[in-house]
């Protein structure tokens, strides 16, 4: 049985449902209680009680601190950071306690840990509230990445995110909150490391994370209906660990790639996307690989210029038309890389 609901009701609902299955499972952050900034726990205290959804003081490493605590003695808490911001405050926690506690213990302790976290611009929310910083989570071993695109997959990929024994960095897209879907109920379970097709195609392949999947979408309809070129467009859903056989498959298919994400392009998980697919299908690629992300700045609060920062699927499409024409004429990558000298 299957209805329609927000990506934020899909969260909510999945969380309710973890609760009530597990009583383990307590649900941390500020203002949680009040059902947080955006209503993802609306309700949750009022059907679980305030022992089970703690309202915390505003400081992401004593919270983060207390959920890793929670976790080591058989709990599972969930966390909310509000805005992936706020997560360079729990970073020693998160990254030195969370992430290394299972390899320095010799496989004696566990961290079930979900730290729920809300990423991306286009909200007017200013260069301190907006950013896009999975990367820097990626980074470190020792801790899953999710990065949902829609209300189904965050609703199975959180159900198996609460399961696992260790700490998961889930990262939602505020964009995406209030865009519904199809969700089935109750959710199935979503393995960690298993990406998804979201279009097939022959002419070239797309990587997409969180919002750009949607754009990805735009972007291969109209390749196909103006330009006659099929766009095979693929969601990772996962950043850690990645389902690189999936998207090495069919970039060996179709040639070419293009992978895409909001964070800012330079040092972005598109990078390593890009380096480990070239890796896996060196042999197979009539082009080289092409990145599309934000420009190298911070983000702006004015909505025009916030609207000419994000990437979207006319980014994907020139992106696609550059490693489609490449070796035609003098083609260039379109993005070269803010890090370079001029």
């Amino acid at each position: 049985m299957s209805g329609e609901l927000t990506f934020v009701d899909a969260v909510n609902r999945t969380l309710a449902h973890a609760m009530r299955e597990d009583e383990r499972v307590i649900v941390l952050g500020e203002d949680v209680a009040e059902g947080g900034p955006y209503l993802v726990t609306a309700g949750l205290a009022e059907a679980f009680g305030r022992d089970r959804v703690r309202n915390t003081p505003i400081s992401e490493g004593a919270v983060c601190g207390v959920a890793v605590g929670a976790a080591q003695s058989g709990l599972k808490p969930v966390v909310e950071i509000m805005f992936i911001d706020f997560v360079t405050l729990a970073l020693d926690q998160l990254v030195n306690q969370a992430a290394k506690a299972h390899f320095m213990s010799g496989g004696q302790l566990s961290v079930p840990l979900v730290l729920r976290t809300q990423g991306g611009s286009g909200q007017r929310n200013g260069a301190q509230h907006s950013q896009s910083l999975e990367a820097w989570l990626t980074h470190v071993p020792g801790l899953k990445v999710v990065m949902p695109s829609g209300a189904a997959d965050a609703a199975g990929l959180l159900r198996s995110a609460i399961a696992d024994p260790n700490p998961v960095v889930f990262v939602e897209n505020k964009s995406l909150y209030f865009r519904r879907e199809p969700v089935p109920d109750p959710a199935e379970a979503i393995p960690i490391g298993r990406a998804h097709m979201v279009r097939s195609g022959r002419d070239i392949t797309i990587v997409a994370l969180s919002r750009m999947v949607g754009e990805a979408l735009t972007a291969a309809d109209q390749l196909a209906s103006e330009h006659g070129i099929e766009a095979e467009v693929i969601d990772p859903r996962t950043l850690v660990p990645l389902d690189l056989a999936t998207l090495a498959q069919s970039v060996t298919r179709t040639g070419r790639a293009v992978v895409a994400h909001e964070a800012v392009t330079a040092g972005g998980f598109g990078a390593e996307l890009a380096a480990q697919l070239q890796a896996a299908a060196f042999d197979y690629l009539e082009a080289p690989i092409q990145r599309v992300g934000a420009p190298y700045t911070p983000v702006p609060v004015s909505p025009p210029l916030e609207d000419a920062y994000r990437p979207g699927a006319e980014e994907i499409i020139r992106a696609a038309r550059v490693a489609l024409e490449w070796g035609q004429h003098d083609a260039e990558p379109w993005e070269k890389g803010a890090l370079a000298s001029s």
